[in-house]
C-alpha cells in the first residue's frame, strides 16, 4: 500500500496535485489529522494544522517531472538519498507532521545522523516546507509563483506591495525558497502586526 502510494503521487505533499484516495484532503494534511486525533485521544495537547498551499512554478515534486533546462527543479526524496520504499514513505509522513520549525529542525538532525548529508532535492523540500509552516503561522493559505512573481493570499485576498506582487529577485531554487521565506517572515511583522514587508522590485 505503501509503495502505491509512492507511484501515485505521496512525493507532491505540498502542492495541490494529489491523486488517489488521499485527493479530498491531500497526505501532508491527511497526516496531521491523524497525529491530531491520536493526541487528543491520548490527551496530550495538540498543534494548529498547516494547510498552507504551494504552488510554486520552479518545483518538480516529483521525480518524473523534473526539467531543470526548464526551470523546474526537484524536491523530494530520491531513491538515491532513501534506497527503501518504506524509509521515503516514512519521510513523507514526518515532512507532512511537521508543525513548526522546532519539529523541522529535529528532522534534520535526524536525517543528517541516519543517512548522512542530503542531495539538493532534500534541502529544496526541506526549505518548502518551511515555507508553507511559516506562511501558515501567517495566515497565508496560497503561496504562488509566476516567474519571478510572488502571490501570497490570505483569505480571498492577494498580498500587494504598492499595488503590485512582490517580486523574486534570486534565480537559483534555493535562493528563491529562502527568499519566499524571507518575505512570509515579514508578513508576520507586517503593519497589522507593527512592522513593513519589504518593497515589490
Amino acid at each position: 500500500a505503501m509503495r502505491d502510494l509512492e507511484i501515485r503521487g505521496a512525493g507532491n505533499l505540498l502542492g495541490t496535485a494529489q491523486s488517489g484516495h488521499i485527493t479530498a484532503v491531500g497526505f501532508d494534511l491527511y497526516c496531521q489529522l491523524l497525529k491530531t486525533a491520536v493526541a487528543r485521544m491520548k490527551g496530550q495537547k495538540t498543534t494548529r494544522l498547516v494547510d498552507t498551499k504551494l504552488q510554486l512554478d520552479f518545483i518538480a515534486w516529483q521525480e518524473n517531472e523534473v526539467d531543470e533546462p526548464a526551470g523546474r527543479h526537484g524536491a523530494f526524496l530520491p531513491r538515491s538519498y532513501l534506497s527503501e520504499s518504506r524509509w521515503r514513505m516514512d519521510g513523507y509522513r514526518r515532512i507532512a507532521e511537521s508543525h513548526d520549525e522546532e519539529e523541522l529542525k529535529k528532522l534534520r538532525a535526524d536525517w543528517r545522523d541516519k543517512y548522512g548529508p542530503w542531495p539538493a532535492p532534500v534541502e529544496r523540500l526541506l526549505l518548502a516546507t518551511q515555507v508553507k509552516i511559516n506562511a501558515a503561522r501567517a495566515r497565508i493559505s496560497l503561496v504562488e509563483t509566476q516567474g519571478a512573481k510572488l502571490m501570497l493570499r490570505q483569505g480571498q485576498d492577494y498580498i500587494m506591495v504598492s499595488g503590485k506582487f512582490p517580486r523574486l529577485t534570486t534565480s537559483d531554487p534555493i535562493s528563491k525558497l529562502n527568499e519566499i521565506i524571507s518575505w512570509v517572515a515579514s508578513l508576520q511583522k507586517s503593519p497589522a502586526s507593527g512592522g513593513s514587508a519589504p518593497s515589490s522590485a
